[in-house]
C-alpha cells in the first residue's frame, strides 16, 4: 500500500479493523489486493472468493464492512449480483474494482445506480501496484472514515408531514451513493409531474452523457446536460456538466441555466452550493432543495441560503444513505425541513407540498 498513510488508519488495531471481502475471479488479483490491504492496520481481509455465488455463501455466514467487487466474472456478473450482495451484506459498502469502470464507462453509472459506494478502474495484472494501490487505499480509508462518522452522527426530529404550497423547481444535490438514491427518488415521481428538476451529482465530465440518459429513462422526461443559457422548462430535467456549476438566472420572465467555473469552499466541481444559492435568488420560497447521500459538506451553505428565503430543504435520512456526510451536515446546521428515505422523498416531491 502507499507508504504514507492517513493518521486515522495507523491508530486502528486489528480488533477494530474494517472487515473486507474480495470478490474477483482472478487468483492473482485476489492475492495482490489482499497483500495491499494487509499492510494497513485499519483493514483486515476476511474472505477472498472467485465468484458471486461464493460471495453470497460467505455473506450468509460472515459479517463484512466493505466488499471489493469485480464486474466481469464467470456465472453471475458483478452488476447482476450487486443488489443481492447489498442485501446480504446488511449495510456493507461495495466498491466496484473492475477494468470495466474506465473513464466515462456506462458500467460505472450502472454500478452507482445499483447502490455501489464507489468505483475504481482495475488495471492489468502487471500494474496492480503503484498508483492503483495508493488510490485503493485512499478510497478505503475515506469510506471507512465516513462510515464511522455516520455511526455517531445525531439523529434529527425534522418533520415528514406535508401541507401547503407547490414548488416551481426541484434542485437535487448528491455525491457518493447519490445515484442509487436518486434512482429510488425518481421512481416515485409520476410521468405527469412537470416541475423542472435540476441535478448536481459529483461526477467527472465524461460520465455526464451516460448519467443524463439514465435520468431520462428513470424520470420519464427529457434530461440534458446543462449548457449556458439553456431554458429551464416544465417537464424537463437538467444535470450539471462535470466541468461547471449549474446555476440559475432570469432572462426576462424565463429562468435559464448559467454555467460557472468559480472556485467554491467545498472544492467540488460541480458543486451543489452555487446551484442552491442561485435557485434561492431566482425562485425564492417557491423552491425545494434536496440533498441525497454524499461525502463532505457540499450543499450546506446553499441550503442555508435556501432556508433564508423560505424555500424548503429536504435531506436523505442516515439509515438509507451510503454516506450521511452532506445530508448530516445540513441537519446539524439546522436547516433541514424534512429527513426521509429516497422513496419517501420521491412521494414527497410528487405531492409538491411543504412539510407541516
Amino acid at each position: 500500500m502507499a507508504t504514507t498513510r492517513p493518521a486515522q488508519a495507523s491508530r486502528v488495531t486489528r480488533s477494530t479493523a474494517a472487515r473486507i471481502l474480495i470478490v474477483d475471479d482472478s487468483v492473482v488479483a485476489r492475492a495482490v489486493i489482499s497483500k495491499m490491504i494487509g499492510g494497513n492496520a485499519a483493514f483486515t481481509v476476511v474472505g477472498a472468493v472467485a465468484d458471486a455465488q461464493s460471495a453470497k455463501a460467505f455473506l450468509h455466514a460472515n459479517r463484512v464492512d466493505i466488499i471489493l467487487l469485480d464486474i466481469e466474472m464467470p456465472g453471475i456478473d458483478g452488476l447482476s449480483a450487486l443488489p443481492d450482495l447489498l442485501k446480504l451484506g446488511h449495510g456493507a459498502r461495495i466498491i466496484i474494482v473492475s477494468s470495466s469502470c474506465g473513464e466515462g464507462a456506462a458500467a460505472t453509472i450502472q454500478a452507482l445506480a445499483l447502490g455501489a459506494a464507489d468505483t475504481l478502474v482495475k488495471p492489468s495484472l502487471g500494474n496492480l501496484v503503484g498508483r492503483f494501490s495508493e488510490t485503493l487505499e485512499e478510497k478505503l480509508v475515506r469510506l471507512l472514515d465516513c462510515m464511522r462518522q455516520d455511526a455517531v452522527a445525531p439523529l434529527s426530529n425534522a418533520p415528514h408531514g406535508a401541507v401547503g404550497d407547490e414548488f416551481d423547481v426541484i434542485a437535487i444535490g448528491a455525491s457518493t451513493g447519490g445515484i442509487h438514491a436518486l434512482s429510488q427518488v425518481l421512481r416515485e415521481i409520476p410521468a405527469h409531474f412537470d416541475v423542472p428538476i435540476l441535478i448536481t451529482q459529483h461526477l467527472p465530465p465524461s460520465f455526464m452523457p451516460y448519467f443524463a440518459a439514465q435520468i431520462s429513462v428513470l424520470a420519464g422526461r427529457p434530461c440534458d446536460v446543462a449548457t449556458d443559457h439553456m431554458r429551464i422548462e416544465r417537464g424537463r430535467a437538467i444535470v450539471a456538466a462535470g466541468e461547471a456549476h449549474l446555476c440559475c438566472a432570469r432572462v426576462g420572465e424565463h429562468p435559464v441555466v448559467r454555467l460557472s467555473a468559480a472556485r467554491v469552499a467545498s472544492g467540488c466541481m460541480p458543486s451543489v452550493d452555487p446551484m442552491f444559492e442561485s435557485v434561492a435568488a431566482v425562485f425564492g420560497n417557491r423552491a425545494l432543495g434536496v440533498v441525497l447521500s454524499g461525502m463532505g459538506r457540499d450543499g450546506t451553505v446553499g441550503a442555508q441560503r435556501l432556508a433564508s428565503t423560505g424555500a424548503v430543504v429536504a435531506v436523505q435520512d442516515r439509515a438509507s444513505s451510503v454516506v450521511w456526510g452532506m445530508p448530516g451536515s445540513i441537519v446539524q446546521a439546522g436547516c433541514a425541513d424534512a429527513v426521509m428515505s429516497p422513496s419517501e422523498m420521491g412521494r414527497f416531491i410528487a405531492r409538491r407540498r411543504r412539510p407541516a
